[in-house]
């Protein structure tokens, strides 16, 4: 054997662990999950409405934080300036702080008697205990996930390509979206993955703004309080079904555009 492959083997090995561990709660979730209530909370509408709920308000706060976060993301990976570790370290608060106190700054920022949520309020739209306050909730958690992927899918794109298309006469507009945004196609399919799991798994934050209504991980943890495991687990395994089915679809379809435009180079 030789060495190159026994060190392989031995990396292989020791991250395994790691798979294993994560393997490990999820395939004892669903061994253990009593499949008739499994099946009987597939029909239950408090059910799957959450679960919907939880799909849509996240697809709609990753559009947001994808129309002003794509924008951002480019800036990053273009310029060097002062104060730019700064902002990236702004950016990246969501990740560091609990996500419990995360809720509590959303809802300080936008309750009616702050200026923002006062001024919601005004034009009809109440940010606390509604859809809304649980987009507000996920975007804040959600936007460093999709900033970074796709500052990332920048870096990959070389600037030299995009200045050869600007001195034969394109425009930036013309550079930016027939260019930069497809040759960062991986990082910002990536980004939108992980922002909307991060809103689909999202609880702390979003339980702070709002409680009901419910999405799927504030009903799994008021059915967990109030009738215990027994109850809370089949809403677990069917948003664990979902999210893993959807994840897969994504994956494939990306996985698909990038082999179709390896094909025709």
């Amino acid at each position: 054997m030789h060495r190159s492959s026994r060190e392989s083997i031995f990396m292989l090995l020791m991250g395994s662990f790691l798979v294993i561990y994560i393997l490990w709660p999820l395939v004892g979730l669903f061994v253990r999950a009593d499949w008739d209530l499994v099946v009987s909370s597939a029909r239950d509408r408090e059910v799957t409405g959450a679960i919907w709920r939880s799909i849509w308000t996240a697809a709609v706060s990753t559009g947001i934080i994808a129309f002003f976060g794509t924008p951002l993301a480019y800036f990053l990976a273009r310029k060097d300036f002062r104060g730019k570790a700064f902002l990236e370290a702004i950016i990246d608060v969501p990740i560091m702080i609990p996500h419990t106190v995360a809720g509590i700054a959303v809802l300080m920022a936008f309750s009616p008697k702050a200026p923002l949520g006062s001024l919601l309020v005004k034009i009809g739209l109440s940010p606390v205990n509604s859809h809304l306050g649980i987009i507000l909730a996920c975007m804040f958690v959600s936007i460093p996930f999709y900033v970074d992927a796709v500052r990332d899918g920048f870096y990959g794109v070389s600037p030299r390509v995009e200045k050869a298309a600007r001195t034969l006469g394109a425009s930036f507009p013309q550079v930016f979206f027939r260019i930069s945004l497809p040759l960062a196609r991986k990082g910002i399919v990536s980004g939108l993955i992980m922002s909307w799991a991060r809103g689909v798994s999202e609880f702390g934050a979003v339980v702070m703004m709002a409680y009901h209504p419910m999405v799927a991980p504030t009903l799994i943890y008021d059915r967990f309080a109030t009738f215990g495991l027994k109850y809370s687990t089949p809403v677990a395994v069917q948003l664990i079904i979902v999210c893993l089915g959807m994840f897969l679809v994504l994956r494939l379809v990306s996985a698909g555009k990038r082999r179709e435009d390896m094909n025709n180079d």
